[in-house]
């Protein structure tokens, strides 16, 4: 019997959240925008890779890879898909999502908000997670690196995190304002001048710029090896190869190519210093504190 009553206790408090995540989760993959940000970003990352094939170390080329997903250009679509499920234009479809199942409002939010996660994490894992698998394990015509396994799952789990923010922000922002438009136009033009002022001053902790250029020497740590063990920098070369790399990406964007620093982008001896637990702090809090904040907006919200 008591096996019987958790059971049921599970299914009422869990089942329609969980049904709600699912569906929603199908109707997200089912989409074109997901499927046209699928081919794009592993186009992306192909050319990426390409690029850097002959020039680049592992670690260098790893953190061009992220790049998009730290920078630009998916922050668009990330919050563009945030936005959407919490905005005034879906204010008919959440009020009666909510008043024709047993879902409370938080429910239901959650659940949306973690299938917007999840999607999002499922895009950024598919492409980069076999690009970073041929990079590594490939004989390319460039010195061996000393990139770890200890750094690969670690950067990935950071970059995950400022996706979880983004996507936190998106739904935020969506609740509170209720216009999806407004909504992104905002969060552009907040993240990005809040980015570029954190950058000034190295903040990888909540700066997902100069958490770019760390990325390098975070690739190369490794507390499973000796003390005194080489590798934990980036090399010169690597550095201006990078800095190349990115010079031709911002072609793309702008109408002349960036004017390049004399050390390149990647600064990584600024970054000895860098902490996985500071910045996972400095992504999760945020993360969270905006979630419940677009939870607390959300449940005193007219539907």
């Amino acid at each position: 019997m008591a096996s019987t009553g958790n059971v049921s206790l599970k299914a009422v408090f869990f089942g329609p959240s969980m049904a709600i995540f699912q569906h929603d989760l199908r109707a997200l993959w089912r989409s074109r925008l997901i499927r046209l940000w699928l081919a794009a970003s592993a186009l992306l990352t192909l050319l990426l890779v390409m690029s850097g094939w002959t020039q680049m170390s592992d670690a260098s080329v790893i953190a061009s890879l992220l790049f998009p997903y730290l920078v630009l250009p998916w922050f668009f679509v990330v919050i563009v898909l945030a936005v959407t499920p919490v905005s005034g234009a879906q204010a008919g479809s959440l009020a009666d999502g909510i008043l024709s199942r047993p879902v409370t409002r938080h429910g239901y939010l959650l659940a949306t908000w973690a299938a917007r996660l999840v999607t999002v994490l499922g895009v950024y894992l598919a492409v980069v997670v076999p690009a970073i698998l041929v990079v590594t394990l490939a004989h390319r015509p460039v010195p061996g690196d000393t990139v770890s396994v200890y750094g690969i799952v670690t950067s990935l789990f950071v970059v995950g995190l400022v996706l979880g923010l983004i996507v936190s922000l998106g739904f935020f922002a969506g609740t509170v304002l209720q216009r999806s438009l407004l909504a992104v136009v905002v969060l552009v033009f907040a993240w990005y001048p809040v980015n570029l002022v954190l950058s000034v001053f190295s903040l990888e902790e909540f700066s997902p710029i100069s958490l770019s250029q760390a990325i390098p020497t975070q690739l190369r740590q490794n507390p499973f090896a000796e003390d005194g063990a080489p590798g934990t920098q980036a090399s010169r070369a690597d550095i201006e190869a990078v800095a190349n790399l990115l010079s031709n990406f911002g072609k793309v964007f702008a109408a002349s190519p960036p004017a390049r620093s004399k050390d390149g982008f990647f600064e990584t001896d600024q970054f000895e210093d860098f902490s996985l637990f500071r910045v996972t702090l400095g992504y999760a809090l945020p993360a969270l504190a905006a979630i419940a904040l677009a939870a607390f907006a959300f449940y005193r919200r007219d539907l």
